[in-house]
């Protein structure tokens, strides 16, 4: 991995001015009424992206159960971006809140004819942290408990702190599709920028000495391929594309309809990974009736996440499904659907297959 970001539009030209916005926009949309937390996107992002020394721990991609502590752990408290325009102080995670990365006592448990008398658990110091380690376990009392599934990678963010953080100007957002690189011969691994993202998803490579994080999969959006987390999901829940084309997926659901919603607005980076809100299930009253009136995921906790404009979000769904139950049609909900997979995709629908070889870290 000899440089994150390392083609000839990776060169100090694209290294343009913070402040202009970039012709165009690749973002994504998760639809959190369909993650299931299966990993897949996760793993896909793992096997593509840090099998080079020092990333062991590393996971560009995370899924993490809502509400809960989040990887690194408590990544929310830890500060960065920017209020009123003014940057902010962060911290920078430690290795132990990231987690990740162990040995595992294989030959042990496979091949040591050992049986039932071991069982699989890291070697070395126990682990206190990892991703996501509070699985399942999210809120509430039974039998009003609840949880969901968050996905989370670089939000490609139009106005990334860790760019104005960086003394090295390592980082740099390319004009022509504002992906977030970072060159990583001119990185002096001072990790401002990880101080600096509020959404904490800037990796350190300790045997580089180095920061890393994800690259949005340019290599294969340069040959018309979507994403690995977004092209493996098995769900249909992951839109790629162009946030300006205003006749696809993504800006319908950012602008027309206004459903999809970045992750912590308040943070002022202006992120573009966008997310539909989850519905949840009726609570239940204390006889066992239905409680239609209030929802079982407070709408205060979803408001925390994605600000005060998540109500007119769940509004319009809620408005677009009595629509559809009462015989009507709903194009909103027919695009959440996804009839037709490459609809996720467009223009990035290409087969993997067709490039002619996998776009592993040593193409960067």
């Amino acid at each position: 991995m000899a440089k994150n970001g390392s083609t000839k539009n990776g060169s100090s030209a694209g290294k343009t001015a913070l402040a202009h916005r970039s012709q165009n926009q690749v973002a994504m949309v998760f639809d959190l009424n369909k993650c299931i937390g299966c990993q897949t996107c996760s793993v896909a992002c793992k096997t593509l992206w840090t099998r080079d020394e020092g990333t062991d721990y590393q996971w560009w991609m995370t899924v993490n159960t809502q509400p809960g502590k989040g990887a690194p752990k408590d990544w929310e408290q830890m500060g960065g971006g920017y209020r009123d325009s003014v940057p902010q102080a962060g911290l920078l995670p430690t290795r132990e809140e990231f987690g990740g990365g162990w040995d595992f006592n294989y030959d042990e448990v496979f091949y040591e004819g050992k049986g039932n008398t071991v069982h699989l658990q890291p070697v070395g110091k126990k682990p206190t942290w990892g991703p996501n380690w509070d699985e399942d376990q999210g809120a509430g009392e039974y039998p009003n408990a609840y949880y969901f599934y968050m996905p989370r990678l670089c939000n490609h963010c139009t106005r990334p702190s860790c760019v104005e953080a960086c003394p090295r100007s390592a980082m740099y957002k390319r004009p022509q599709d504002g992906i977030v690189l970072r060159d990583e011969e001119q990185c002096d691994g001072l990790q401002f920028c990880a101080e600096a993202c509020p959404y904490k998803k800037i990796y350190f490579n300790y045997i580089k000495k180095v920061s890393q994080h994800c690259i949005m999969c340019f290599p294969r959006l340069e040959q018309g391929v979507a994403p690995a987390c977004a092209r493996q999901c098995p769900g249909r829940l992951v839109f790629v594309g162009y946030l300006n084309d205003k006749e696809r997926p993504i800006h319908k659901l950012v602008y027309d309809w206004e459903v999809a919603l970045p992750l912590h607005p308040e943070y002022g980076t202006e992120a573009n990974i966008f997310y539909i809100p989850p519905f949840s299930p009726y609570r239940l009253k204390e006889d066992g009736s239905l409680d239609t009136e209030t929802p079982r995921i407070p709408t205060e906790y979803l408001e925390r996440l994605f600000g005060p404009r998540v109500h007119k979000a769940l509004n319009t769904m809620e408005s677009e499904l009595k629509k559809v139950r009462a015989g009507g049609k709903s194009e909103l909900l027919d695009t959440l659907i996804v009839y037709r997979w490459h609809t996720l995709f467009e223009p990035f629908t290409r087969d993997p297959v067709e490039v002619g070889g996998p776009q592993t870290a040593s193409k960067r």
